[in-house]
C-alpha cells in the first residue's frame, strides 16, 4: 500500500445498488477503485461527461496511459480524505482528451467484498482552465514532481501538501501541542527556530534531520514566505530535498580521506609518524630555526638485538616489540619534538629549538636507559615473553653539521654507526 493509515472507520459499499440515488444528484459523481486502478462506479451526469452509454463502459475505460505522478496524487487524495474525512481540489481531467479543470471534493471509502481502497469524486464546479494557464501548469508541476512541497499559515497549520509530502510524512494532525510543521523535525527547537524565522517573513535554507516514515531523513529544507492568492494572509511554503545518501556519501569520502591521510602520515604499527612526515616536520623545524637563529638536533636510533627477537620468537613478538619501543620513545621527548619510525627497526627524532646541544645529551640517555629495560611481550594466547634490547644512537646538528634535512639525517645515520661499532648501547655526536 502506499501509505499504511487505518481505514477501518470507512464506511463499506458492497454493490452498486447502494449508490444508485446518485443518479438524482446534479453533481458529476464517480466512485474509483485505488486498487485495481479503474472506475468502479459513475452517475448519469459522469457518464454525460465522459461521453459514454452505460457504467460498464465507463469501468472498462483504460486508464493505462496515467502517468505514475498521476496515481500518486490519487493514493495522496484517498490518504487524505481518510485522515481528513473529506478533500477539496482542482483536478484536470481529459474527456476526449481535452482537458477539463474541476473543483472536486472526495470521500474515501472501501469496495465491494474485497474492500478495496475506493474514493468517491463529487464535481459541482468547472473552472476556467483559460484564466492563467501558466498558473495551472505550475499547480502540476507541484503536484508531480518528487520534491517534498507543503505550505503553511503562521501558526506552523498544514494548509497544502503535494503526494511526495504524503509519501514521505505522517499527514494525520498531531495529538500533542507540536503544529504540523514543527512535528517533523528531529530536533523540535530546530523547527521552532525556523517557524519563528518564517513568522517573521525571513527566507532561510538550512539542512535538517527530518522524522519520515522511513526513519530519520536528512533534508535540506528551504523555506519561503508567500501570500494566500485568495485571502492575501501571509503563509510560507516548503521545498525539502532528500540529501541522505550524498550527505552519507561526503561523510564517507571524507572518513576514507582521513583514513589515507593517517596511512599516509603515520605507521600503522606504532601509530608514529611515517618517514614522510618525519622529513616533513624536520623541513618545518629547519625553516623556523635559520629565522630564529636556534638549533636543530636530528637523531638517528637503531634497535640492537632485534633481529634476535624476530629470531627466536617470531614476527609477531617482534611487531609487539616494536609497538612498546614506540610508546616509550613517545613518553620520552617533549610534545614539541618529533618521534618517527622510518622503517624496520630504525627510528628518527627532531628536536627544535633548542638553545644548547646538552639537551639533547641529556634526552639521548635517557632514551638508551628506558630501551635497556626489560620488555614483557605477551603472544595471542597470553604468554608472557622477555625481550631484552639496547639502541645504537647518532646525532647531528644544524646549522654546524648540515642545512638541509638530507645531510643531516646521512651524518646522523653515519654516527648512529658509530655507536654500533663502538660496542652499542652508546650515542655519538
Amino acid at each position: 500500500m502506499y501509505q499504511n493509515i487505518n481505514v477501518d472507520h470507512l464506511p463499506v459499499i458492497s454493490t452498486t445498488v447502494e449508490v444508485t440515488g446518485f443518479n438524482y444528484s446534479p453533481d458529476i459523481i464517480w466512485i474509483f477503485d485505488l486498487d485495481r486502478h479503474g472506475f468502479w462506479w459513475g452517475n448519469t451526469r459522469a457518464l454525460e461527461f465522459w461521453g459514454l452509454e452505460s457504467v460498464e463502459q465507463l469501468i472498462n475505460k483504460d486508464l493505462s496511459d496515467d502517468t505514475e505522478g498521476a496515481r500518486k496524487r490519487t493514493e495522496q487524495t484517498f490518504v487524505k480524505a481518510a485522515v481528513e474525512g473529506q478533500t477539496q481540489d482542482p483536478w484536470t481531467t481529459y474527456p476526449n482528451g481535452q482537458p477539463k479543470l474541476m473543483l472536486m471534493r472526495h470521500v474515501a471509502v472501501l469496495l465491494g467484498e474485497e474492500k478495496h481502497r475506493g474514493i468517491i469524486a463529487f464535481i459541482s464546479e468547472q473552472l476556467d482552465h483559460n484564466l492563467q494557464p501558466e498558473n495551472l501548469l505550475f499547480a502540476e508541476a507541484v503536484r508531480y514532481t518528487s520534491a517534498v512541497v507543503s505550505c503553511y499559515d503562521l501558526t506552523g497549520k498544514r494548509l497544502f501538501e503535494n503526494p511526495a509530502f504524503t509519501s514521505c510524512y505522517d499527514t494525520a494532525t498531531p495529538t500533542q501541542s507540536v503544529n504540523d510543521f514543527v512535528v517533523r523535525f528531529c530536533d523540535t527547537a530546530q523547527g521552532e527556530q525556523r517557524l519563528k524565522q518564517a513568522q517573521q517573513q525571513q527566507d532561510c535554507q538550512h539542512e535538517h534531520l527530518m522524522q519520515t516514515k522511513q526513519g530519520l531523513k536528512r533534508h535540506n529544507v528551504d523555506v519561503r514566505s508567500s501570500r494566500h492568492p485568495l485571502t492575501g494572509d501571509y503563509v510560507f511554503l516548503v521545498t525539502e530535498y532528500d540529501i541522505t545518501q550524498l550527505h552519507d556519501t561526503i561523510t564517507e569520502l571524507k572518513q576514507t580521506k582521513a583514513t589515507l591521510k593517517q596511512l599516509a602520515h603515520y605507521d600503522p604499527l606504532t601509530s608514529l609518524p611515517t618517514v614522510w612526515l618525519s622529513r616533513e616536520r624536520l623541513r618545518n623545524a629547519l625553516v623556523k630555526a635559520k629565522r630564529d637563529k636556534t638549533i636543530v638536533a636530528v637523531m638517528f636510533i637503531d634497535l640492537d638485538g632485534f633481529k634476535q627477537v624476530n629470531d627466536n620468537y617470531g614476527h609477531a613478538t617482534g611487531d609487539k616489540l616494536l609497538t612498546l619501543v614506540g610508546k616509550r620513545l613517545a613518553s620520552i621527548f617533549r610534545e614539541s619534538d618529533s618521534v618517527g619510525r622510518i622503517g624496520g627497526d630504525e627510528f628518527l627524532v627532531c628536536l627544535p629549538e633548542l638553545s644548547t646541544k646538552d639537551n639533547s645529551y641529556d634526552l639521548a640517555k635517557k632514551t638508551i636507559e628506558e630501551l635497556s629495560r626489560e620488555f614483557n611481550i605477551f603472544d595471542d594466547n597470553g604468554r608472557s615473553q622477555h625481550a631484552n634490547i639496547s639502541a645504537s644512537i647518532g646525532i647531528a646538528f644544524y646549522p654546524d653539521e648540515g642545512q638541509d634535512v638530507d645531510s643531516l639525517i646521512k651524518v646522523a645515520d653515519k654516527k648512529m654507526y658509530q655507536a654500533k661499532n663502538n660496542g652499542k648501547n652508546k650515542f655519538v655526536v
